[in-house]
């Protein structure tokens, strides 16, 4: 059952809201968005956690999956990818890069992939979004945090048959996906929750309905190149028609393999991180804990802000110069993992 204990409450604040609702946007600027239900008249609709938008209860308050995905040539193009909310895209050894693709909205796909193996920095951003992660295999690294059942994750080394399944159009390791009905199968077997954990009210902050974030005094960033990753070199071109950014990566437009769609974000957040090789094989410690600074774009803009988090196993809270919590626009967002010795490459046009 997809709403355990949290059923009846949610329906309470269904009722609740359709009987007081006027606006949404005390939610978006930063209140408590579980609890802010509309009633739409046909299903009850509430702010996505993901992108702020109106989602269905159903998938709005349905526990997200955070996929490992492949990110080198021959893993390309991924399939699914462009459902997810949230994609983050961080350095692993030989400096190619992988995805993390957090989807909420995934009750159609039938292929997700190819997935690939985790690295440990990873958990803890797919643990910012209670997300249940995704991945097969992983680094050494990351083996002591499931063995202290600290995330719950479905690893397609001992699910294969599962929770996910090998493709004959690619070679090992690039064919190895998931779906719908994989997922849920793992989940089913596993015995975890699809409710958010209690207390959770969402990552990010959203710019109040009707409004948008438009950044006036940031700098322009309408080609945003990321030469910081030497093997795929992507980079992103805003739209101002859509007012959106389009993804490209490897000297052409990046798409999602299952509808041929180029890739597109709203928002993009550079998080610049220390690190430092965990041996010689190359193998990563990236920091996801100590803060640092960073870039917010959007528009057609981009503005300095810094990145903070409490715990380990927290929330990374986004600041602007004045130390107010940045405000999303509602939609897509990709989260850049720049290593510090790295920031000068990334250009602006």
């Amino acid at each position: 059952m997809l709403f355990g204990k949290r059923k009846i409450w949610n329906g309470l604040a269904a009722v609740l809201a359709a009987c007081l609702f006027t606006s949404v946007s005390a939610a978006a600027q930063g209140g408590d968005l579980v609890d802010m239900v509309q009633d739409t008249g046909s299903e009850a609709s509430v702010k996505s956690y993901l992108t702020g938008e109106d989602i269905s209860e159903e998938i709005g308050r349905r526990r997200p999956i955070a996929v490992m995905l492949g990110n080198s040539s021959d893993g390309c193009p991924q399939s699914g990818i462009s459902n997810a909310g949230v994609i983050y895209e961080a350095p692993v050894e030989g400096d190619i890069t992988r995805l993390m693709a957090v989807f909420e909205d995934y009750g159609s796909l039938e292929k997700i992939g190819s997935v690939r193996s985790c690295r440990d920095y990873y958990l803890f951003y797919a643990n910012e979004f209670d997300a249940i992660y995704c991945h097969y295999g992983q680094a050494v690294y990351a083996l002591q945090y499931f063995d202290q059942n600290l995330i719950d994750h479905l690893d397609g080394i001992t699910m294969e048959g599962t929770a996910y399944y090998r493709s004959s159009d690619r070679k090992a390791p690039h064919n190895a996906y998931t779906g719908y009905s994989w997922i849920q199968k793992g989940i089913e077997q596993k015995g975890f929750s699809q409710e958010y954990r209690e207390g959770y009210t969402g990552h990010y902050r959203f710019a109040p309905e009707g409004t948008e974030t438009v950044l006036a005094e940031g700098t322009a960033a309408n080609i945003v190149r990321l030469d910081n990753f030497t093997v795929n070199h992507p980079w992103f071109e805003y739209d101002p028609e859509t007012k959106e950014y389009k993804r490209f990566q490897y000297g052409e437009a990046q798409i999602d393999e299952a509808n041929s769609q180029q890739l597109t974000c709203d928002n993009i957040i550079l998080q610049y991180s220390s690190y430092q090789p965990y041996d010689e094989n190359g193998y990563l410690n990236i920091d996801t804990s100590s803060g640092g600074k960073g870039k917010y774009i959007t528009r057609g803009k981009a503005i300095d802000i810094t990145w903070e988090k409490d715990t380990q196993w927290g929330i990374t809270r986004y600041y602007d110069q004045n130390h107010n919590e940045i405000q999303l626009n509602t939609g897509k967002t990709w989260v850049e993992i720049i290593k510090n010795d790295r920031i000068d490459s990334v250009t602006y046009q």
